[in-house]
């Protein structure tokens, strides 16, 4: 059973109760703190820097959908950061130089900490959708970080953007803008991205082009079951740069099921739906077709 406040009772009320005074800053970072309309709960907008949240953020920032650094797990995430190894992602960076630390720690040996330095020099060279993603900025999942890397084209004119600006975005909100322009607002954070290019994350930089010019602006895809040539994600990735929507479910709405192997209950309900449908030779047609592979 899930409590609930029914209602106050005022003469229950201890004569010498104070009024609860919400601090105006996080407690532990000093970043402004976030309560959006109608919620009661107020979040740090210090995602990057938050000694509160480090581990978590650390552990979003180098997932495979983010910075996709290889080697490094929850339980390595927890022991750098508990002995004060990694206090922001940029430190990620200059592990190379603690090598003789990591072999020391546990379960690290020789070849463990070559493959994990490795991993981490290979992960500087992202992609700008993916590092907006890294970040962590709420709300802002691969989808939205993908629009609005797509809408800004470069790194300053994002960070720089206005609320009303970034409402223009595709799939961007007032609640979203509001999160990103709060996320950019924090010193630190502006402070950690800075540092992070200066530790030589880059991505290819890309020409702005409007998601209407792109060839399959407007339609929807969903990619299910296994692949031989390319992962699922990467088959998502090179849909999603060429304008199209990629779903994580079937619907009437949904223009072309992409179906490998297994594909399962997905590829059914497409069928039930008349909904068209090929398979990874037919992907891989249309993908050649438009320059992305």
């Amino acid at each position: 059973m899930i409590p609930k406040v029914v209602q106050v009772v005022l003469d229950k009320r201890s004569a010498d109760a104070t009024e609860v005074v919400f601090p105006e800053t996080c407690p532990v970072c000093g970043s402004d703190l976030e309560q959006v309309e109608g919620e009661a709960v107020i979040r740090c907008t210090g995602g990057l820097v938050c000694g509160a949240q480090l581990k978590e953020s650390l552990k979003h920032f180098v997932s495979r959908k983010a910075m996709d650094i290889d080697g490094l797990g929850d339980k390595l995430i927890e022991q750098l950061v508990d002995q004060e190894l990694v206090k922001t992602p940029v430190d990620i960076f200059t592990l190379s130089e603690k090598k003789d630390t990591l072999l020391a720690m546990e379960r690290m040996g020789q070849k463990s900490v070559e493959k994990l330095l490795a991993s981490i020099e290979t992960a500087k060279n992202t992609q700008f959708n993916r590092f907006i993603y890294a970040l962590g900025i709420r709300e802002v999942g691969e989808a939205t970080a993908r629009a609005l890397t797509t809408y800004f084209t470069a790194l300053d004119d994002l960070m720089a953007a206005d609320q009303d600006a970034l409402v223009e975005v595709e799939d961007v909100g007032p609640i979203v803008a509001q999160h990103v322009r709060l996320f950019f607002d924090q010193e630190l954070n502006r402070e950690t991205i800075k540092g992070l290019l200066a530790a030589g994350v880059v991505w290819e930089k890309k020409q702005p082009v409007s998601t209407d010019e792109l060839p399959l602006s407007g339609k929807t895809y969903v990619v299910t079951g296994s692949l031989s040539q390319f992962s699922r994600d990467q088959v998502k990735d090179k849909l999603q740069a060429l304008g199209a929507k990629v779903s994580g479910s079937v619907s009437a709405k949904t223009d072309c099921l992409v179906a490998g192997e297994k594909a399962g209950s997905k590829l059914t309900k497409a069928q039930s739906l008349n909904v068209p449908i090929i398979d990874e030779a037919g992907v891989i047609a249309l993908l050649s077709q438009h320059g992305a592979i």
